[in-house]
């Protein structure tokens, strides 16, 4: 018997999968639920959480730029802060009341990409500006003499285009990393949104190398920013500690809880992800996780600085009363 057309067979198999994978086109995004009964509600219920996240920024944005006592480092990184948040949600939540306006639950493998892409970016960009507050703050109670030197307007700046410019690269590595991969024609992804979790699990081809890089850039640029974070605090609450004026521990304190109380939410929330994602195979679980992480944070972290800080409470309600009509 010939043993040629077996060897061939397989080939041209093996060829026609390679095809198959390479020339794929768009995904499926499945979404929350298949129900046509709860896309009204979770189309009200996102476009609601979306536009209160945009106003809610836009006007601690507005807010620090307009109140000239809150043109200091710590509301300079807040006001990035705010803004970041406003593309974070902006990267997932649009595409997703688009999709279910029109019933349709198609994304193109370039859209997914740049979604992949700068969800990465911000979440990262995130990470880094929790941490230059963390510091701002451990230098404000620490060293207070230093302040002004320390965290002068030009090193506030250089700080922010660093960490866009690390963010840049890394995210920008992983996705050429993702551009390698092979996917079938019919790729369905279990999620609302295009993340790089997401498109390594659908993958056909081997992501050991995405993988390695993946886990040691998330070690490294969310390890490295908590340790900073982490040992910032303690500094504050030593100095606290030799304060001997309760007044004195709780104005200085009182500076910090706003931020403690957004790095909490962060990492907690992102912590959830990840261990739903690794412990349990449900993908609903998983996408409710993700969604109190890229949607309700940046949404909760307006409402957090306006309660909690008086500073901007107070700019708040300067700029809102000046917006509103005199009677």
């Amino acid at each position: 018997m010939n043993t040629a057309f077996p060897s061939f067979s397989r080939r041209y198999i093996s060829f026609m999968e390679a095809e198959n994978c390479t020339q794929v086109s768009k995904f499926l995004l499945l979404g929350l639920s298949d129900d046509p009964e709860l896309q009204p509600m979770f189309f009200g219920l996102f476009l609601s959480m979306c536009l209160v996240t945009v106003l809610g920024n836009l006007l601690i944005i507005l807010a620090v730029s307009s109140d000239s006592h809150l043109h200091t480092p710590m509301y300079f990184f807040l006001s990035n802060l705010s803004f970041n948040d406003i593309c974070f949600i902006s990267t997932t939540v649009p595409k997703m009341l688009v999709n279910i306006q029109a019933q349709n639950k198609d994304i193109s493998y370039i859209e997914c990409l740049i979604q992949a892409y700068f969800l990465s970016t911000f979440a990262g960009m995130d990470n880094f500006l929790l941490t230059m507050m963390a510091y701002d703050r451990f230098v404000a109670i620490c060293h207070p003499l230093n302040y002004t030197v320390v965290m002068n307007p030009r090193f506030c700046v250089l700080l922010i285009l660093l960490s866009w410019f690390i963010i840049f690269w890394v995210s920008l590595i992983d996705i050429l990393l993702v551009k390698r991969l092979n996917f079938s024609t019919s790729t369905e992804i279990p999620h609302f949104f295009c993340g790089l979790a997401q498109l390594l699990n659908v993958a056909t081809s081997d992501t050991l190398i995405n993988n390695i890089f993946l886990y040691v850039s998330t070690a490294l640029l969310g390890m490295f920013p908590m340790t900073g974070i982490l040992f910032s605090y303690s500094q504050i609450v030593s100095s606290l500690m030799k304060m001997s004026s309760v007044a004195s521990k709780y104005k200085a304190f009182s500076t910090c809880g706003s931020h403690l109380c957004v790095v909490c939410l962060f990492y907690g929330t992102g912590l959830v992800e990840y261990l739903t994602s690794a412990v349990t195979h449900s993908s609903l679980r998983t996408m409710i996780a993700s969604m109190m992480y890229t949607v309700v944070t940046p949404m909760l972290n307006p409402f957090i600085y306006s309660l909690r800080n008086k500073d901007v409470k107070g700019a708040l309600e300067k700029l809102l009363s000046r917006a509103a009509p005199c009677p």
